[in-house]
């Protein structure tokens, strides 16, 4: 119950009582717009040039240097650092505007296009990282080395779970993709209770390892077990107030309860044909970026709080013209399909969309640049996400690149003011919720962030 309590105050005094480490302050922000989250992270960067914010001007220029007069300077990876020339390349793909707001959408995207009113798209994102395992840390923990809890953990501990009998924070990976790898650090608690940390639902007939009984244990022998366990637990607990005890005697109970409701959350069988044609054929392959997108809905319905999707494989240092094509056609129908779904069912008005990579890519090319082939480097200092549902300004296009796609030249959003607004929109001061650790208090924000109100409704 005092986990339970508004904002997680009633989990703060109950670890004053036990004299832990924690000291969460009060979370207290704004009337929430949002209840939960699902985030779609696409891993490796997609190239925001190409998909996103129109250049004109980088297809005018084909092959010609970039200007030092727009890099200014600015650093680069060792991949490309030393080439000896920095040929612009435009997109060859089409754009076209779409919805009230005008936004221009590649036609790699056709089915988000469609859904363009329901985005808030932010086209001034920078961050501070520039290769991928720093920049999806950063992007997840706010920090860029390893070891700080994740945005999930962080609202998971915040707010809890609306569910009694499924995680508050579940991760949903892609099968069979190749790319920069994934950690568990992104989705983990860092110093924050083990209990708040993702649990990950794998493809297949067994989705979370361990759950199920061993063969030859009955129901009520494990239920015996926990029970005498958890006794043992708070018998320690009398002698030591350790919060990890409480922890885990939480979560030995949760996988019990998971061992029928996480069967029934993750059946998609009982969906209806027109639903699988919403989010493709894949969709009926568990593991799949569709099937994940649909049961991220079914996870968002049984009152899930945050929900991670990572998709793989966006890092397209060369063969960009092959190879992003392909992964725009796994994953656009079932995105525009997820934000759709969501809305004609009425949850998308308290369920938050985010679409976001780590970093965006370059406008020259890495290596090479011929007729029907180049590739793009990392590019921290400008890209594009998306934001839909819960609370976010719909039918908006946020922020302006220069025409070069180099630098922002309006509306600049990091990605700790892009964490700020996310807990803002689910109720949260990010500036309040905070957890004391080795003598100092923390946050998802740090020192740093602010609410991007022109990016809220309202």
């Amino acid at each position: 119950m005092l986990e339970r309590s508004c904002y997680g105050l009633g989990l703060a005094a109950l670890s004053q009582l036990l004299g832990s480490d924690q000291a969460q302050a009060s979370t207290r922000g704004p009337m929430p717009r949002a209840k939960r989250v699902i985030f779609l992270f696409q891993s490796g960067a997609p190239s925001q040039m190409d998909l996103w914010d129109y250049k004109p001007l980088l297809n005018k220029m084909n092959g010609k240097e970039l200007p030092d007069s727009v890099r200014q300077g600015q650093r680069l990876t060792g991949m490309s650092a030393n080439q000896s020339s920095m040929p612009l390349v435009g997109s060859p793909y089409a754009f076209k505007q779409y919805g009230r707001s005008g936004a221009w959408v590649s036609e790699l995207l056709p089915h988000t296009a469609k859904i363009v009113d329901d985005l808030c798209v932010v086209k001034s994102m920078h961050t501070d990282a520039i290769n991928h395992g720093p920049g999806v840390c950063f992007f997840q923990t706010g920090s860029q080395f390893p070891g700080r809890p994740s945005i999930g953990a962080w609202v998971n501990y915040g707010l809890g779970t609306e569910s009694e009998d499924l995680p508050g924070f579940v991760v949903l990976i892609t099968k069979d993709k190749s790319g920069q790898p994934l950690v568990s650090n992104y989705w983990g608690s860092g110093f924050l209770p083990s209990e708040f940390q993702a649990t990950r639902f794998r493809s297949g007939s067994d989705p979370i390892l361990y759950l199920e009984n061993p063969p030859g244990l009955a129901a009520e022998t494990r239920r015996r077990s926990l029970d005498t366990l958890a006794a043992l637990h708070r018998g320690l607990m009398t002698e030591s107030a350790d919060p990890q005890l409480e922890a885990r005697i939480k979560q030995y109970e949760l996988a019990y309860r998971m061992q029928i409701a996480a069967p029934e959350a993750t059946d998609l069988s009982s969906e209806p044909d027109h639903i699988f044609e919403l989010y493709g054929e894949e969709a009926r392959e568990p593991g799949t970026y569709a099937a994940n997108c649909l049961l991220a809905r079914r996870l968002a319905e049984r009152g899930v709080r945050f929900i991670q999707l990572y998709h793989q494989d966006w890092d397209h240092h060369d063969h960009l013209p092959k190879e992003l094509p392909r992964l725009c056609k796994e994953t656009d129908q079932a995105t525009a399909a997820l934000v759709t779904d969501l809305k004609q069912r009425g949850l998308l008005d308290d369920t938050l969309v985010v679409w976001a990579g780590e970093f965006g890519r370059t406008n020259y090319c890495q290596g090479k640049l011929t007729a029907d082939d180049f590739g793009r480097d990392h590019h921290p200092k400008c890209f594009t996400i998306w934001m839909a549902g819960g609370g976010a300004k719909p039918g908006t296009v946020h922020g302006e690149t220069d025409e070069f796609c180099y630098n922002i030249v309006d509306k600049a959003v990091s990605v700790f003011d892009l964490n700020a607004t996310m807990l803002h929109l689910l109720g949260i001061d990010h500036t309040a919720l905070a957890f004391r650790y080795q003598g100092r208090d923390f946050r998802l924000t740090d020192v740093h962030g602010q609410v991007m109100r022109d990016l809220t409704a309202g």
